[in-house]
């Protein structure tokens, strides 16, 4: 089967990439110039030069395509409208793109867990919750997910919404993580606890594929179609960071800072990205979302509907990825 990953230069892209390929899929990539593809031309993908305003690039990229699976999509900007174009707008040329096809291809679209939004009552989410996002990246992603949802009645669409995604080639949670615990000191934002779903990007790429080949397709509203994706088991910030420093073989403790400082934190990074004009991972957009007490979900769907069994628990998940950076030195 042929088959079109955008975002495939990503953490999850480039791993669904190379899982595609060990399967034996034709695997073409849309690619922005600016992308590093060496990574794809190793494994063998066709590439497409474009990215998700290309109209043209996208349709043509599509050609003889037989799924789609829709990774790509900004998760920092310099702006919000930025957050939108992005993940909103450009998924919407996705979906009808796919939708203008003769035979529609499979669209299964990788949102986010920010686009449901917190736990609130104690319990992880279920795809029966309605969304509640609390943060514009969150709002973009629910928005592409309303794009897909207004082409489900000519194409076969599937929407994944993972939580924290972790593991080798990881470039936003482990490296500052790896940083602190090698100093032997974890900050932790607020004196209360807070829980989290983590999956590890292999079990991401599992899951991804059996939606694809066996899930249900959503609706023009519902839940049907929609699948979580976790690990399993609701973690604690402490756990997280001990699991991390396991992994290393150190001792760390966990410092709880006020929050506060991450509002001090993220106007630092505001002003380094106004003078930069690249956009920082911590934002105070950002700062909404650590503010939650709570961002957790349940796979129990994914596991009913199509099998699925991440194989990665937090500290076996952990020491793999820490094992990739050490091969590489980094």
């Amino acid at each position: 089967m042929r088959v079109l990953v955008t975002g495939g230069s990503g953490f999850v892209g480039k791993a669904l990439v190379a899982r595609l390929v060990e399967r034996g899929h034709g695997v073409r990539a849309l690619a922005r110039p600016t992308s590093h593809v060496g990574d794809l031309v190793r494994l063998g993908a066709e590439l497409v030069p474009g990215d998700l305003a290309s109209v043209g690039a996208i349709a043509s990229a599509l050609d003889g395509c037989e799924a789609v699976f829709h990774v790509a999509g900004a998760v920092k900007a310099l702006d919000g409208d930025t957050l939108v174009r992005v993940n909103a707008e450009g998924t919407r040329h996705v979906a009808q793109a796919c939708a203008a096809r003769p035979r529609p291809p499979l669209l299964v679209y990788v949102s986010s867990l920010a686009a449901a939004g917190p736990a609130r009552d104690g319990r992880p989410l279920t795809e029966e919750d309605a969304p509640a996002p609390v943060s514009a990246y969150g709002r973009s992603k629910l928005r592409g997910e309303e794009a897909v949802r207004a082409v489900a009645g000519t194409v076969p669409v599937s929407i994944v919404r993972p939580p924290i995604v972790y593991g080798p080639a990881d470039k936003e949670l482990l490296p500052p993580l790896l940083k602190m615990a090698r100093l032997g000191l974890v900050l932790r934002a607020g004196f209360s606890a807070k829980r989290y779903s983590l999956v590890h990007v292999s079990d991401v790429c599992d899951g991804l594929l059996q939606i694809a080949e066996r899930g249900l397709r959503v609706g023009a509203a519902g839940p049907e179609g929609v699948y979580y994706l976790d690990g399993g088991g609701v973690h604690t910030w402490d756990e997280i960071a001990l699991a991390v420093c396991a992994a290393l073989g150190r001792r760390a403790a966990v410092l709880p800072v006020p929050e506060i400082l991450g509002y001090a934190a993220a106007a630092g990074a505001s002003l380094r990205a106004a003078i930069t004009g690249k956009a920082q991972m911590l934002s105070f957009d950002k700062v909404r979302e650590m503010r939650e007490h709570a961002w957790t979900c349940s796979s129990e769907r994914a596991r009913r509907e199509v099998g699925f069994a991440p194989r990665f628990q937090l500290e076996e998940g952990m020491r793999d990825t820490v094992s990739w950076f050490r091969e590489r030195g980094l």
